[in-house]
């Protein structure tokens, strides 16, 4: 790509990561919070601005747009490119300040002087091979929102990149931004009819290269501890202090396999907050394994627990919630493991090496593919994603929008 595409992807990349849209856990409603509005009624006039067809903005929130094949077959498919405007509640979104480092000498970052924040090599030392690029960070008091903005850049450059060069062959090409991703709900109320793709790709992935087919089967996971609140003067043999129930009850899950100490395919139990006092205690957790059986296991293993706990206690005092969230798509793929294929090979034509490997977490695709559009994951190259840490280099999302033109041109190669 060009100097002059590079600057309009980087330029819709800044534009983006301003526009707040932080999501919000435990709300109804999709989407979660009002602010998500604001980019999602951007991105719809963007999309009419730059010339695709039938774009709309449902009561939720979701932007679809398509660009029409400029091939006379009839039986090519129609391919989509979905990412989520929404940014991870984990650390603040608002007020992003991007900041801008030319020519990345390979060295710490210093993101806030007053602040003394520094994006450490010795803590995150792949930041070492971004030397020579385009950084782009925050000044660390947010996230920056690569997380997935980077993909609606990419995949938003892409088609009006398709459009300025009709030259290059391409099927018809659906679009599609979501709402919610990050509180797990982003392909809940996705109309995969509407959007009437054959397969699609969500562009969520981190680092150039990373192809992505299989990932968590996942859990929400709710526990009540019920004490029993006396003074404390007064307390022997009658008070049951609800903290020190969850205390005990986090001390009894396998210490080893929490996210900090997991790698590849193996699972963990993840205490995400914790609320409450001496009198009842609510603690939340996420469960997460990419193997099924593996996956029940360690919800029969909470299970008992809590049953051990409460017949230790002689009574029910400790209420147990589990709920899953979203299964390993592997098993809706597999069978279609051709769109993968083209993704490797996209990838390989531009010079970029596929690094095929499970997620470990989940994306819209997930959901996606149960719902019946087959959707693996793309890399959109960002890093450290949900922190004040989080980058991203104007190269690996140059490359990412290559990977979307290639695909589609590949896609033509064939019929069927």
């Amino acid at each position: 790509m060009d100097s002059v595409w590079k600057d309009k992807l980087l330029d819709r990349f800044l534009k983006y990561v301003k526009t707040y849209t932080e999501s919000e856990p435990g709300v109804d409603e999709i989407p979660s919070t009002p602010q998500q509005w604001d980019l999602a009624k951007y991105l719809k006039k963007e999309l009419e601005d730059i010339g695709l067809e039938d774009v709309s903005i449902d009561d939720h929130a979701y932007v679809m747009g398509y660009l029409p094949s400029n091939q006379e077959r009839n039986k090519l498919p129609t391919i989509g490119f979905i990412a989520h405007f929404d940014t991870s509640p984990d650390f603040t979104g608002k007020d992003v300040k991007p900041k801008i480092w030319k020519d990345y000498a390979g060295g710490d970052v210093l993101l806030n002087e007053d602040k003394n924040i520094v994006l450490k090599t010795s803590e995150f030392p792949e930041i070492k091979d971004m030397f020579g690029q385009t950084l782009i960070t925050t000044d660390g008091t947010t996230l920056l929102g690569a997380d997935d903005k980077a993909g609606i850049a990419e995949i938003v450059t892409a088609v009006e990149y398709l459009i300025n060069n009709p030259d290059i062959p391409r099927p018809r090409i659906a679009v599609g931004f979501t709402p919610d991703e990050e509180v797990g709900k982003g392909a809940h109320l996705f109309d995969v009819e509407k959007f009437g793709a054959d397969w699609a790709y969500t562009m969520d992935g981190s680092s150039v290269g990373e192809l992505e087919y299989e990932n968590f089967n996942a859990a929400g996971v709710k526990l009540t501890f019920q004490g029993k609140m006396v003074h404390p003067g007064y307390a022997k043999n009658k008070m049951i202090n609800a903290l020190h129930m969850a205390r005990e009850f986090a001390a009894a899950l396998p210490a080893d396999e929490v996210p900090e100490k997991t790698e590849g395919r193996q699972g963990f139990y993840h205490q995400t907050a914790i609320h409450g006092g001496p009198d009842m205690v609510t603690l939340e957790m996420i469960v997460r394994d990419h193997d099924d059986e593996l996956f029940e296991k360690r919800k029969n293993f909470l299970r008992q627990l809590v049953q051990r706990f409460n017949q230790s206690y002689g009574e029910e005092r400790i209420k147990l919630e589990i709920k899953d969230q979203y299964y390993n798509m592997y098993k809706m793929i597999k069978d279609k493991m051709h769109i993968v294929d083209l993704a490797k090979k996209a990838m390989e034509n531009i010079d970029v090496e596929p690094n095929i490997k499970p997620i470990r977490g989940g994306t819209d695709g997930a959901q996606l593919s149960y719902k019946g559009l087959p959707c693996p994951n793309i890399f959109a190259g960002g890093q450290n994603f949900h922190s004040r840490y989080e980058y991203v280099t104007l190269e690996s999302m140059e490359k990412a929008t290559e990977v979307i033109i290639e695909i589609a041109r590949l896609s033509t190669d064939k019929p069927d």
